[in-house]
């Protein structure tokens, strides 16, 4: 007679490397036993989301009781970092538990941290995740909540976002807690384009300077400014990308995929649709 205490259940998820997201899929062992092991190269933000989880767990009003368990993140080969996986490990525990029904694991990828008291946490890397969930034919991605509209913009695929754990398993049981977030990727990215909150027109006098800029946007080409502090040299940088060419969509996309894996990206931002300015420290 089979032990009921067995048990094997396998969520997906995502690994970010550079800005190329990775399968992954979470397994969850259960047998007898009270030991707690955890593998497949997991960095440390991975191997504290255990005590994490517990608590979340926990304090969201679910009881594990003690047995055997051992985590696999597969492929084993690949670094996992980050604190992405709090959310389909959870799943994987609670499933593992028969708390939440398996049916949707092959069809959905789960990301996102959690906190102690069960709120889902923004992530970074949703972007190049979502792209790599279209690409493998997946029906749909969760995420948390502060990042639907970044993983909204890849179409064919449906992005729900989730605020706590009990949301998100309701929603695997069967009840109607997540809705599908829609965004007008062409819509937003053309009435975003002249948003500019620099402009060049702004500057008053720097004759020099302003024709310098001009040609070197014109012609594509590199320009050194050279003066003491506070003469104006990044107050005319900053205002260069308003008189450049705007930004195609494939540009668009890239830009804010860059963003998403650099936890960059402003919440509730669904493209970058402005050419960006950045002023790295000057001992750099």
């Amino acid at each position: 007679m089979p032990n009921p205490a067995i048990r094997l259940v396998r969520v997906l998820c995502a690994a970010v490397n550079g800005l190329e997201a990775t399968p992954v899929q979470i397994e969850v062992s259960t047998s007898t036993g009270k030991d707690f092991f955890m593998v497949g190269l997991p960095d440390s933000a991975v191997r504290e989301s255990r005590t994490r989880v517990q608590s979340a767990l926990m304090n969201t009003g679910f009881t594990l009781s003690l047995r055997k368990t051992v985590v696999n993140f597969a492929p084993a080969d690949v670094r996992k970092e980050g604190t992405a996986y709090d959310l389909p490990l959870a799943l994987g525990l609670l499933s593992a538990y028969d708390y939440v029904q398996t049916e949707r694991f092959g069809r959905f990828m789960f990301v996102g941290e959690l906190g102690l008291d069960g709120s889902v946490r923004p992530i970074r890397g949703a972007l190049p995740i979502a792209i790599m969930a279209r690409r493998l034919g997946y029906e749909g991605l969760i995420v948390p909540r502060q990042n639907e509209r970044e993983a909204g913009v890849v179409d064919r695929l449906k992005v729900f976002g989730a605020d706590t754990l009990h949301q998100v398993v309701d929603f695997l049981n069967g009840k109607d807690t997540l809705r599908p977030v829609e965004v007008n990727t062409r819509e937003e990215f053309y009435a975003q384009q002249q948003n500019s909150p620099y402009d060049l027109a702004d500057v008053r006098g720097q004759e020099n300077v302003k024709r310098a800029l001009e040609v070197a946007a014109a012609g594509g080409h590199n320009i050194l400014l050279v003066g003491s502090p506070g003469c104006g040299k990044s107050m005319m940088a900053k205002r260069l990308p308003s008189i450049l060419p705007p930004l195609t969509l494939a540009e668009s996309l890239e830009t804010t995929q860059i963003h998403s894996v650099a936890g960059r990206l402003p919440t509730g931002t669904s493209l970058i649709a402005q050419r960006p300015f950045r002023s790295p420290h000057h001992t750099i």
